[in-house]
């Protein structure tokens, strides 16, 4: 920290190692990454107004727990990337600068000398080889990915099984898996495993079998780090009549959904980033034929799809749109299928795929296929 401040808003820069206030941090987990607290201030390192653009800088804050104040730890070489949560991009000293006072940014993540990083307990030496857990000892290891969707499955802590829904506003699940309800298939009108709260959050959650309709948002809520390691009728089902609501499903990851993961019902608009989906038939679906007909939208931003058939579909005629960044598909699939939405009781009806500029918006160099 240059001068060793203590204000917000002060640009992070690199420096000759001396261990004195200013270049000691501290690591806590937060959600799906980790939190990096200046020692000498108790302040956070973030990402300058929440941007996801490079060449942002990345600089002392408040602690909020924002999404821009959250960092992954992915294993590069004998080093580390520093990935944040909210634009998937990497800690970085600007124009590759190797002098002392050089300012630190985001950009994209690839593997240039000046975005890799080793860690080096106050006064000791640096870690030379990167292992699961950082000396922090956090609770949450961090992903092998770049951000994109591509880490390790998880291994459960332990097993829950519930017998009804759980109604939570804010539910930290400690990485354990819950399961008991519903039939395991495809059913109509299961109940969901957990009712989640206008503005809550629900982390650090896996999810086995049965597992009924998942997660209900009832109104703009967070999914954190959540694994369905077999999606029952849907992972997750997104209800608010605002057009203002937010969704955002940050990390996690589902497997086997026959029919679809995530199932937008109400308005307003669903964020995915850095997940990955395998062996499923939708990753999203408005709602083509609820019973009230809504403009939805999504956003994918690093996601990691394998033998999955679609990434979204969404319904025209009622102005919905789909935006794409950063995905990855293993095989093939179709990025965006256009229906044309209907009243309740009828079958809305497919009338097209593929980027247009207005409802299903991506460019062929947002799409890799592997």
């Amino acid at each position: 920290m240059p001068g060793a401040s203590t204000a917000d808003g002060v640009q992070l820069a690199q420096n000759t190692c001396t261990g004195t206030a200013g270049q000691i941090f501290t690591l806590t987990t937060t959600g799906a990454g980790y939190r990096l607290t200046a020692a000498h201030s108790g302040k956070c390192a973030g990402v300058r107004d929440a941007s996801t653009s490079a060449g942002k800088p990345v600089q002392q804050e408040t602690c909020t727990g924002a999404t821009s104040q959250t960092w992954q730890l992915t294993a590069s070489g004998n080093a580390y990337r520093l990935v944040n949560a909210n634009g998937g991009k990497c800690l970085n000293v600007k124009d590759n600068a190797t002098t002392a006072g050089a300012p630190l940014q985001q950009n994209s993540c690839d593997s240039v000398a000046t975005k890799q990083w080793t860690l080096r307990p106050a006064g000791g030496t640096p870690t030379t080889t990167p292992t699961s857990t950082p000396t922090a000892t956090p609770t949450v290891t961090p992903t092998s990915g770049g951000g994109d969707g591509s880490g390790p499955w998880p291994t459960a802590t332990g097993s829950v099984k519930l017998s009804d829904t759980q109604q939570v506003t804010n539910f930290d699940g400690g990485m354990k898996s819950y399961y008991g309800i519903g039939d395991g298939g495809q059913s109509e009108s299961q109940d969901p495993m957990f009712e989640v709260a206008n503005g809550g959050t629900i982390q650090n959650v896996i999810i086995d079998a049965p597992a009924g309709d998942g997660i209900h948002c009832l109104g703009s809520c967070t999914i954190r780090n959540v694994w369905w390691n077999d999606v029952g009728e849907d992972a997750a089902t997104f209800l608010s009549s605002s057009s203002s609501a937010t969704y955002l499903v940050d990390g996690g990851g589902a497997k086997s959904a026959s029919d679809k993961v995530f199932q937008h019902n109400g308005a307003g608009t669903v964020t995915i980033r850095n997940f990955q989906v395998h062996s499923s038939g939708k990753l999203y679906r408005a709602c083509g034929n609820c019973s009230t007909s809504y403009q939805r939208h999504v956003v994918m931003n690093g996601v990691t799809a394998r033998s999955t058939k679609v990434l979204a579909g969404i319904n025209t005629n009622w102005g919905d749109t789909a935006r794409f960044s950063r995905i990855t598909v293993y095989g093939s699939a179709v990025i965006c299928e256009k229906y044309k939405g209907v009243p309740k009781g009828s079958e809305p009806t497919k009338i097209g795929e593929g980027a247009d500029g207005v409802n299903c918006i991506y460019s062929a160099s947002d799409i890799t296929y592997r």
